[in-house]
């Protein structure tokens, strides 16, 4: 992943200072890592191939005893008496996933005077203060790849729902009701429809692919055109500006990244763009839509379903306003923490500790943070 060079020479020196000081390898140096998870509870003994829960606590908690190291895992991250908090004074790494963000705030990292990295646990590094962390010299990474196929899939299941009707007919089923008509008025078939996708990087491409035996017109927006070759063997049709693609697509899928400039993207002006009737699934990020506008495009019909398992805040509230719009299927963040996506990201968790204990690097494209420097799609 390519990485831009700070501006001015000062500025570079004291970066540059910060990053060593807080990357200086010791052999032999005993670290303390924290892990942020969400709880398994009842359901933590009953896979033992499901690492990402506190119990798991990503199959790695001998490996790093073993070694001297201290490894404090747990669910409790909001707040001044949270067991995040009391320990990020001295954690060297903290460990979180998207899953059950730990929000490592500007705030926090003043706190952390001995913290030298960040690690996702999975994909997407929105909950940590990327600025202030650069800022540091803290090395922000995460385990790409680790859930494309994981969310893509998930992707495709939401399109099939939404544009089926499925839901309502389920919902008759579990209730002992039978109204055909009830399902029957608004269920379209996939074929012939125009999806588009806003953000084709690695999970958009791969929903893409995944799309065409479905006959589609498949449309895509992105900062970065693909080859054009995989666009053709895709049969997916660039589109250089968003507002214009909108009013084409029956389905928008939201692959783009939580960045500065993507945060509420789709507000009552954008969702305004998209065809009345449209259907709108996203697995990236919450915060990219207003959340009200969403409701309330929901409510009066602009928006006839929408699907996701991101929301903002995470774990969401009671109250938050999604929970009750109509023609929703939404869930709570699990498209890409399948067991498989574990054992990924996992298994890349491990390996890039071991290469942080040794002085070594990460994977060029697992950095979002990298001697002070920004990835590309977060400047």
């Amino acid at each position: 992943m390519a990485m831009r060079r700070a501006a001015g020479s000062s500025a570079i020196r004291s970066l540059f200072s910060s990053t060593f000081s807080r990357n200086l390898h010791v052999s032999g140096e005993k670290k303390k890592i924290v892990g942020v998870f969400y709880k398994g509870n009842e359901y933590a003994k009953l896979n033992p191939d499901f690492v990402g829960c506190v119990e798991g606590a990503l199959g790695i908690r001998q490996w790093l005893e073993s070694q001297g190291h201290q490894y404090i895992v747990t669910d409790d991250k909001e707040g001044p008496d949270s067991e995040l908090e009391r320990n990020i004074p001295d954690a060297h790494v903290i460990i979180s996933t998207p899953f059950h963000p730990a929000y490592v705030t500007a705030e926090r990292i003043k706190k952390a005077k001995n913290l030298e990295l960040l690690l996702t646990a999975g994909i997407g590094s929105d909950h940590i203060d990327l600025k202030a962390a650069a800022a540091a010299g803290i090395t922000v990474a995460e385990v790409t790849g680790s859930n494309v196929v994981s969310v893509a899939e998930d992707e495709l299941m939401r399109i099939l729902i939404l544009i089926r009707n499925f839901l309502p007919g389920y919902h008759q089923a579990v209730n002992g009701e039978w109204n055909v008509a009830g399902i029957a008025h608004r269920a379209y078939d996939l074929e012939g429809k125009t999806v588009g996708t806003v953000g084709a990087g690695r999970i958009g491409k791969l929903l893409l692919q995944r799309l065409k035996p479905f006959n589609c017109n498949l449309l895509y927006f992105d900062r970065i055109r693909m080859d054009p070759g995989l666009e053709k063997e895709i049969g997916a049709k660039f589109e250089e500006d968003l507002d214009a693609m909108l009013p084409k697509c029956d389905v928008i899928v939201i692959n783009t990244p939580l960045t500065e400039q993507t945060r509420g993207l789709f507000d009552k002006d954008k969702i305004s763009k998209c065809k009345k009737g449209v259907l709108i699934v996203n697995n990236a990020r919450g915060a990219i839509m207003d959340t009200q506008a969403v409701a309330d495009a929901c409510s009066n019909g602009h928006v006839a379903g929408y699907s996701g398992d991101v929301w903002f805040p995470q774990p969401a509230p009671k109250d938050h306003p999604w929970r009750y719009m109509p023609n929703h299927a939404m869930t709570p963040h699990v498209s890409g923490t399948t067991i498989d996506a574990q054992l990924r990201y996992a298994a890349g968790v491990k390996d890039m500790l071991d290469r942080h204990f040794k002085g070594e690097d990460f994977p060029e494209q697992n950095y979002i943070v990298k001697e002070g420097q920004l990835a590309s799609q977060y400047r």
